[in-house]
């Protein structure tokens, strides 16, 4: 049963305002494990989470998914920004793109900022430390530290916090805070039952992964960034249970967007009571309805970035033959040229250098060079020299677009036209 347990907080003499110079009793709460927690959802939440999941698995399976790859690497910007601690949001996704680029090229890559080489190490350490737990046999609650490490790895305080911590409030006593999670007496038996529980498959994955990350909010594990350690667990959940291959469902950057709900839904979720009373069930429920709409919205966004990398890739193809047409050539390419082959590419990959995109296709260097020069030519590539001797080839039609996703995404309608973002975003591509 969740419990409400009594401690007190000696008076903060170090504080520097007067205010925050108090002492007390304050209320910490322990919420129920969830390995033995029984669940009953409503039926029609049940049947709403059943259609959702269907749209995830189709959205997945969908031609043209593997776009959603690139989508989700350069979205992960924003928390690879946060979690370094960087500050500087002019770190864009193609500076980022070049980064990485430099960290696999043996040629020297310039062009790009030292945030952006920080911004994407950390991407590339995330990607690792969140796909190792997705594909481990057993969770252990030290895997959950390699995830943190891996968002906040300049942070003093690694590994399960040993004080206790507050939402909200004053930053030197508890008494007033939003939330008070366990006292840190009890974190290594709760993440434990956390991590067990995501091992399994005691229930649907998304109802998994919309427990695992409430429960992981409540216990508040870390000294500092279970906000995006916790946003990441969503996404090993769900590719865990095959849901999604990779991270590729916007959904944490969703329940930031509409950040009262999301407040509102976790507080609901910290029911009080036996675990199969009527508030526990009608808590649960509240909560699951806010994640799921997210899902839902986050679908809808990926759907529509999926369709409009079709539009681009028709748009491509039809420079391209016109391309032709003007040089005197037959409109249609062999589907099997080098061109053809690399074309579908560009959403995964859109920084090249004939390098990389010699390495990509298998193909020599001259080769790699005279697609990506022909693109060039087209208008579909542009070109940006980076180092003497060396050119990078860029799809900005593939920026522009991941930008204005971004920037849907921040804004609570979804459409910067009538809602405008509601955090930090780059700015709009400027026509060219």
């Amino acid at each position: 049963m969740t419990e409400l347990r009594e401690a007190h907080w000696d008076i903060s003499w170090g504080a520097p305002a007067r205010r925050d110079q108090r002492g007390g009793r304050y209320l910490t709460y322990i919420p129920d494990d969830l390995l033995t927690r029984p669940i009953v959802l409503p039926s029609d939440l049940a049947l709403e989470a059943a259609e959702v999941e269907t749209a995830v698995r189709g959205l997945t399976d969908a031609r043209g998914s593997m776009g959603l790859e690139s989508l989700a690497r350069f979205l992960l910007r924003s928390e690879a920004i946060a979690s370094s601690r960087i500050e500087g949001l002019q770190v864009s996704a193609q500076q980022v793109a070049l980064a990485e680029l430099a960290s696999v090229e043996d040629a020297p890559i310039a062009g790009f900022t030292e945030n952006a080489r920080l911004v994407a190490n950390n991407i590339v350490t995330l990607r690792q430390a969140a796909g190792d737990l997705a594909s481990c046999r057993m969770i252990e609650p030290a895997r959950l530290g390699e995830l943190h490490r891996a968002l906040l790895p300049e942070h003093p305080q690694q590994g399960l916090r040993n004080a206790q911590n507050w939402i909200g409030g004053s930053d030197w006593h508890p008494l007033n805070a939003d939330f008070i999670p366990p006292p840190p007496g009890e974190v290594h038996r709760l993440i434990k039952d956390l991590t067990d529980y995501m091992t399994g498959a005691v229930h649907a994955p998304l109802l998994q992964a919309a427990l695992v990350h409430a429960q992981f909010e409540t216990v508040h594990p870390f000294a500092d960034g279970n906000g995006r350690v916790g946003r990441a667990l969503i996404h090993t959940v769900l590719t865990r249970r095959g849901l999604t291959r990779t991270a590729v469902l916007p959904i944490s950057l969703v329940l930031l967007t509409r950040s009262r709900e999301y407040v509102e839904g976790l507080t609901a979720y910290r029911y009080l009571g036996a675990p199969d009373g009527t508030e526990a069930r009608e808590s649960i429920a509240t909560w699951f309805a806010v994640f799921l709409q997210a899902v839902k919205v986050a679908v809808g966004q990926a759907e529509q970035f999926v369709t409009q990398l079709g539009e681009l890739q028709i748009q491509w193809a039809d420079q391209y033959s016109d391309h032709r047409l003007r040089s005197g050539a037959k409109a249609q390419a062999r589907s099997g040229s080098t061109v053809m082959r690399l074309l579908p590419l560009l959403p995964e990959v859109p920084v090249a250098t004939a390098q990389s995109a010699q390495r990509l296709l298998d193909i020599s260097f001259p080769a790699a060079r005279a697609a990506l020069e022909d693109l060039a030519e087209a208008g579909i590539l542009s070109r940006k020299r980076v180092d003497r001797g060396t050119t990078a080839y860029l799809a900005r039609d593939v920026f522009d677009l991941l930008t204005m996703t971004e920037r849907q995404l921040a804004s609570t309608h979804w459409d910067t036209r009538e809602s405008a973002p509601r955090r930090p975003v780059p700015a709009r591509p400027q026509s060219r």
